[in-house]
């Protein structure tokens, strides 16, 4: 069977990361192309990212005439994960056109399997539940053989006596049993053209593990659930070296959730980058308490870690407990100290509207931004995601609206504390409160505790010229 694989994120479709230009390759969707060429099947891929139109592949449909369409979303990637509208009516529009010609449709992503009924309506005829790359090969060798496909574990579809659901199967355990992603499915040179135009440099994504076992209550984890499995550092190293002998990049985004949780593994990573002439840069995603383990901080400057981003979502202890992250102010305080002593740049993920928020919370999140002064700040609303706890003491509030149609929407899709309206406020007003901090070390303490005396259609309406002189 010939297998065409594509992906539904659009970059031109999010015009907040159009803008931004830091286009990663789908590499969960190159991991399964990879596995099943390794198995005898002819596959090719119809890589969207710089695209415009989902009618594009009905060119690929005609050229290559796959007898099965995957729409395979990257899982390692958070954008894909918030499942924004636009890419989720691109990936129907994808499987009608594939269905017109004969194909056979088959979804995996985050969306899809939270939203399986949906997406079987819209013209796909298998959906593929979590870990989706030994699902999809039984699935199309199965096909391939004219099988039956009720003894697969991870499958939902329908018959005519109904859905059938076959439960998702565990997930993989040795990772690195799995064969290295299929970058020559990629134009690279596309990749390397728009990072160097925008940003100065180039940058690839590698993942190293797979899952979080945190307990974050509003993080939903539809792929890989809360296990967490790491691949060696040796079998990373050499794909890095692989990658970079024939690709030259300049930097890499570690796109797991957790990077480096496996006690030892960072130094040891370290050491072989270290006994090889590979100088690579490269950010990651960690959190306040694990840095604060194992001595991880240094290791990961000796690796070459430019960048660490940490969920400290808030300034205020009652709001992390009521996320349930299980860290502490404190330990963000001393986290960012030991990455700036280390020459590692830090970056804050900030997230405002969560449950029982008040002013004065919101204040304590701009103190500590005045306080610690990271790098780089991300700034979200709470989001509801299906499957999880923030999720469920939301949902009576949801109506149609539960997803945003790009990820500069920032609507506040439950009732909070205050107004959607205060938020997209807030969330500009944060900006250019940080752009300030930024310019100007001075800014006073007693300005940022006046913002709790201000009544509050004074802080929707405050502007920086009014706060800070």
């Amino acid at each position: 069977m010939r297998i065409l694989f594509t992906h539904s994120y659009f970059l031109q479709f999010d015009p907040k990361q159009w803008e931004t230009m830091q286009p990663y390759a789908p590499l969960g969707t190159i991991y399964a192309a990879a596995l099943l060429r390794d198995n005898g099947f002819e596959v090719a891929l119809h890589d969207v990212m710089f695209l415009n139109d989902p009618n594009t592949i009905s060119s690929v449909l005609a050229s290559f005439k796959p007898d099965v369409l995957v729409v395979y979303d990257d899982g390692f990637n958070y954008l894909t994960k918030m499942c924004l509208t636009n890419m989720r009516q691109a990936a129907y529009k994808m499987a009608q056109l594939a269905k017109a010609v004969g194909c056979i449709t088959i979804a995996s992503s985050s969306d899809s399997t939270d939203h399986h009924k949906e997406y079987l309506a819209q013209g796909f005829d298998y959906v593929i539940l979590g870990e989706a790359e030994y699902t999809l090969l039984n699935l199309v060798q199965s096909l391939d053989s004219e099988n039956s496909t009720s003894n697969i574990t991870g499958l939902v579809y329908n018959t005519k006596d109904g859905l059938v659901n076959t439960g998702k199967r565990p997930v993989i355990n040795d990772l690195d049993s799995l064969p290295f992603p299929a970058w020559d499915l990629i134009d690279v040179e596309s990749y390397r053209k728009a990072w160097l135009e925008k940003n100065g440099y180039f940058s690839i994504n590698f993942a190293t593990t797979r899952g979080c076992p945190y307990k974050c209550n509003w993080c939903a984890k539809p792929i890989y659930g809360n296990r967490y499995n790491a691949r060696t550092p040796q079998n990373v190293f050499e794909e890095i070296k692989q990658l970079y002998e024939k690709y030259h990049f300049d930097h890499i985004w570690f796109c797991d959730d957790i990077f480096g949780l496996k006690p030892g593994w960072v130094k040891e990573f370290a050491t072989l980058l270290h006994q090889s002439n590979i100088k690579i840069r490269f950010k990651i995603q960690s959190r306040a308490d694990l840095l604060l383990k194992d001595e991880q901080v240094k290791p990961l400057a000796d690796a070459g870690c430019a960048t660490v981003w940490m969920g400290a979502e808030s300034g205020s202890q009652k709001i992390l407990d009521g996320m349930d992250k299980g860290i502490t102010v404190a330990q963000i305080e001393e986290a960012t100290a030991q990455l700036k002593q280390n020459g590692i740049r830090t970056a804050f993920f900030l997230q405002f509207g969560y449950l029982e928020e008040t002013k004065e919370d919101i204040v304590m999140t701009l103190e500590m931004l005045r306080k610690l002064m990271p790098d780089e700040i991300g700034i979200s609303v709470s989001y509801p995601l299906p499957g999880t706890k923030f999720y469920e003491k939301v949902k009576e509030e949801l109506k149609t609206k539960t997803n945003w149609t790009d990820s500069d929407e920032m609507a506040i899709m439950f009732r909070g504390t205050y107004e959607p309206a205060f938020y997209k406020k807030l969330h500009r007003y944060v900006h250019t409160y940080y752009r300030r901090l930024q310019n100007d070390k001075k800014v006073k303490q007693f300005q940022i505790k006046a913002i709790i005396k201000m009544p509050l259609y004074a802080f929707q309406e405050v502007r920086q010229k009014q706060i800070l002189k």
